[in-house]
């Protein structure tokens, strides 16, 4: 029974693991110098005891000098969806108008990111057509009922109830300064009255 044969003659006595700067010093330098070629002769050529397929992603995904890093901008997501939508999940196709980016990380990308992105937007990532159950996102919910709490519409009726007590607390508060007056007056006419009674009294003595 025949097995799948090596990428390389040098497969079965190669390098496995994190790559080493030396080895990707060599790498880059055989590349500046002779380009890409073939990468199953590569390795050889280069001095390095890797594997042909080892060494071609590593330089599409980590040493070439046209890499893009950092996150992924808004302008890159658009086009990534606009391709979706035309090419599938043909990632390496993607990439290649993507300038920068490899089809490794735009794979990644769209699963962790964008694909949850349409679904908010109520969007199926596989068919880029309306999800037939899109609902309402919670947060929009969340607003609609915090602005009803901070703007309650008043009713007539609870207008008369919140205005009547006040009412009456001011008809109680200007009877309770009606009665201070009405005292306030009647005790100095008290006084006079009793004095006059006083002076009454002691004249009838003196004429008696």
């Amino acid at each position: 029974m025949m097995g799948r044969s090596p990428c390389c003659e040098l497969e079965a006595h190669t390098n496995k693991g994190t790559w080493t700067k030396e080895e990707d010093e060599l790498l880059v330098n055989y590349i500046a110098l002779h380009g890409e070629g073939c990468w199953r002769s590569l390795p050889k050529a280069a001095g390095l005891l890797r594997c042909g397929k080892s060494c071609r992603l590593r330089w599409i995904n980590y040493l070439r000098p046209d890499l893009k890093r950092g996150n992924f901008t808004q302008e890159e997501d658009e086009i990534i969806i606009k391709l979706h939508s035309l090419l599938g999940n043909k990632w390496s196709l993607i990439a290649r108008r993507l300038s920068g980016r490899t089809d490794n990380e735009i794979k990644n990308y769209w699963n962790t990111h964008i694909k949850r992105k349409l679904i908010h937007r109520g969007i199926d990532p596989q068919t880029h057509l309306p999800l037939k159950n899109a609902t309402p996102t919670p947060t929009a919910d969340k607003n609609r009922i915090c602005l009803s709490l901070r703007s309650p519409t008043p009713s007539s009726s609870g207008t008369i109830e919140e205005t009547q007590p006040h009412s009456q607390l001011q008809h109680e508060q200007n009877a309770a300064v009606a009665v201070d007056l009405e005292l306030s007056i009647g005790l100095p006419s008290y006084s006079t009255t009793a004095s006059d009674e006083t002076t009454t009294t002691t004249a009838d003595i003196g004429a008696c």
